[in-house]
């Protein structure tokens, strides 16, 4: 059984190394922000490291395809690494710049429970609060109730005014 080259190994840890900052960028994690300042240039960091993980890795492949032991023979597998990493960085820039400008809907905000439609799940008294659950945005939003007159539990209710971020003013529906 044989050993894996030197040139070999340089690529697999380039490759490596392309990896684990690729999996830092996509988990969120500013990189170079120790570094005290902005670093963020015309090509972002997953754009970087998608063409060094494929560089390495396509180079650690062509290098034992090519068994080099020369150093005409590692450039060759260099140059085939740079054919594997300029596609996939290209990629890479297309589906980053596709998740940062995707549309989503705008965040939900305390005008938009106004005429939720809801359920009481503690009793509102006439004098007090009481809690409700209704759907804002498809999402179950507890909140505390207050009305003009007794609600019972289970009775359906709407929102007439927000109150404040937790609080709603409701009447039966």
């Amino acid at each position: 059984m044989r050993g894996v080259a030197n040139g070999t190994l340089i690529f697999l840890i380039i490759g490596a190394v392309g990896v684990v900052v690729l999996a830092l960028a996509l988990l969120g994690t500013e990189l170079f922000d120790a570094l005290g300042g902005d670093v963020d240039g015309p090509v972002s960091v997953e754009v970087v490291a998608g063409f060094t993980g494929a560089f390495g890795f396509g180079g650690a492949i062509v290098n034992e395809l090519l068994g080099a032991g020369s150093p005409a023979l590692i450039a060759a597998a260099a140059g085939g690494g740079a054919a594997a990493a300029i596609p996939t960085a290209w990629l890479a820039s297309r589906l980053s710049r596709a998740a940062r400008n995707m549309r989503t809907d705008p965040t939900p905000t305390r005008d938009h429970l106004v005429g939720a439609l809801g359920l009481v799940v503690t009793p509102v008294p006439a004098d007090g609060y009481g809690e409700v659950r209704v759907r804002v945005a498809g999402q179950p939003v507890k909140l505390n109730a207050r009305a003009d007159r007794p609600i019972p539990v289970g009775t359906q209710i709407f929102v007439v005014q927000t109150l404040s971020e937790t609080s709603v003013h409701v009447e039966t529906y």
